[in-house]
């Protein structure tokens, strides 16, 4: 399963190569990062969180996440998919939860204390973040480089995500990262689309559930502040973009099981979602999604 995901080599390579140099400062081991392909979607996707559309059954589906300390399993499965047209970057998750819970039901309330799953989606100076619990409840936030603050202004980046800024100052728990110091802007990203399907009943643990589905339709436009490098919206074949995919839990498995509570398609080494040098590499092809016939797709 990771050689398939693996088709961004050469950015693996260098990754490595720079951990065998000795020049690789970042907790997570420059070899595990992920690497993955997202191919093109040939039709309109209905997001609905159902996922039972035939182009997410034949996505490339990321292997079971892992705990984002040890890397190792973790007692529910969790995985992601990319797929992607001129007008959306699609985000979808399969969440396993026999006992599915949430709280949260208004905009930007603190997602990442109840049972959720994330996306964080970088540039070369700022990244995006967004979280979204079982209630199809989101938060959302932007955040960037001091740099970034200086060479666009405050208001300029406000002023397309919303809100504020204010500064953060962060100190990482080993080795540092060049986000160290960074501008925070409360986000809300228009025009976008999210919808969760529950395979049970939230709240209510009289019964059993099988878990959660999640879709994301993100608008490409939206993500022009990203693009600060000058990489094209939507992205041209063999594009790569860095984006980080994760489940944090309010309940951790049992010991001995070293279940940290958070579980990560690539795991970070420490207990910080915050590293972008860790995210995924994730590959855009402009290959479309084969897509079975309807006799031909299995659940």
């Amino acid at each position: 399963m990771k050689a398939m995901l693996c088709r961004a080599v050469s950015f693996c390579v260098i990754a490595i190569a720079s951990a065998q140099d000795g020049g690789w400062k970042f907790p997570c081991p420059s070899n595990d990062i992920a690497c993955y392909t997202a191919q093109r979607v040939p039709g309109v996707l209905h997001i609905d969180g159902k996922l039972d559309e035939p182009e997410w059954r034949a996505a490339r589906w990321s292997p079971r996440f892992t705990d984002i300390l040890t890397g190792g399993p973790v007692i529910h499965d969790t995985r992601a998919a990319v797929l992607w047209d001129d007008d959306y970057l699609y985000v979808a998750y399969r969440v396993e939860e026999p006992f599915v819970q949430a709280k949260f039901t208004n905009h930007n309330d603190l997602i990442w204390q109840d049972n959720d799953v994330e996306c964080f989606i970088a540039g070369p100076d700022a990244y995006y973040e967004f979280e979204i619990n079982a209630f199809n409840t989101s938060y959302e936030v932007f955040l960037c480089l001091d740099e970034y603050i200086h060479k666009f202004g405050a208001g300029v980046a406000a002023g397309i995500y919303g809100h504020k800024a204010r500064p953060v100052q962060r100190r990482w728990l080993r080795e540092p990262s060049a986000w160290r110091a960074r501008g925070k802007f409360r986000a809300y990203v228009s025009r976008h689309e999210t919808a969760v399907h529950i395979d049970g009943t939230v709240n209510d643990n009289t019964d059993r559930d099988r878990g959660w589905t999640v879709e994301l339709a993100l608008p490409w436009k939206r993500m022009k502040w990203l693009a600060t490098d000058g990489r094209p919206l939507p992205p041209k074949d063999g594009d790569v973009w860095r984006m980080d995919f994760s489940r944090f839990n309010t309940y951790k498995e049992a010991p001995p099981a070293q279940d940290s509570g958070g579980w990560f398609w690539t795991r970070h080494g420490v207990w910080d979602s915050h590293i972008p040098e860790c995210f995924t590499y994730v590959t855009f092809s402009t290959n479309a999604v084969r897509v079975k016939k309807a006799s031909q797709n299995t659940p």
